[in-house]
């Protein structure tokens, strides 16, 4: 059984994950069942509040989390990501993509990544331009930034707050997760409120653990 991990901490955006931690939970749309768990973490193992005032206790803590284990690390945004206490974390990141394991970023933890330097030498997305100049002052990746609302740069995937459901698709397509017709189809209705996309997903979607 391999593991999706989430982060979370206080002030977590809850919003920005919720579509790609439901599916990856639920797997309900995907082309097989894959022999994956999702598990939360937080620095100490310790209950956080999220943004919206939701309590998540993790499921473990970040000493315990280790990338061959892991099948992606998914980072939500949240306002503490600029803190100090932040560092174990960013650790954690070098970490996985060092043994080649997907990181996605979205939010703040893009600008945590980019002012660790972690997005210097690699394509990525944000909350634009100004929001990392204004909040990442060792930040040195302004040449491959892209105006776009998600970013796959090998086995790092970043987004803005603005774009959970890109963010997902993102993530989706890194893990082989569905199809190509079939993730279009899934962002053409939770993207696009497309109505027939929703039906024609309905209609193609296989019994859970088939």
């Amino acid at each position: 059984m391999k593991t999706i991990y989430l982060y979370v901490l206080d002030t977590m955006a809850d919003w920005e994950v919720g579509y790609a931690i439901a599916e990856l939970n639920s797997q309900r749309y995907f082309d097989h069942h894959h022999e994956w768990q999702v598990k939360t973490f937080s620095l100490d193992g310790k209950p956080v509040t999220t943004l919206g005032g939701v309590t998540i206790t993790p499921d473990v803590a970040l000493e315990a989390v280790l990338p061959d284990q892991a099948v992606i690390l998914i980072l939500p945004g949240a306002d503490r990501w600029l803190e100090p206490a932040q560092t174990p974390v960013l650790d954690l990141v070098r970490k996985f993509l060092a043994a080649a394991v997907p990181v996605a970023a979205i939010c703040g933890a893009t600008g945590a990544l980019a002012e660790a330097g972690l997005l210097d030498t690699v394509r990525h997305t944000s909350n634009g331009r100004a929001y990392l100049k204004m909040f990442c002052p060792h930040y040195r990746g302004q040449a491959l930034y892209q105006d776009d609302l998600a970013v796959t740069d090998g086995n790092l995937i970043t987004a803005g707050s603005s774009s959970p459901v890109e963010f997902a698709s993102h993530i989706f397509r890194k893990l082989g997760a569905m199809s190509e017709a079939r993730l279009a189809l899934w962002s053409g209705y939770f993207g696009g409120h497309s109505i027939p996309d929703l039906m024609k997903l309905l209609s193609s979607t296989q019994p859970p653990g088939k």
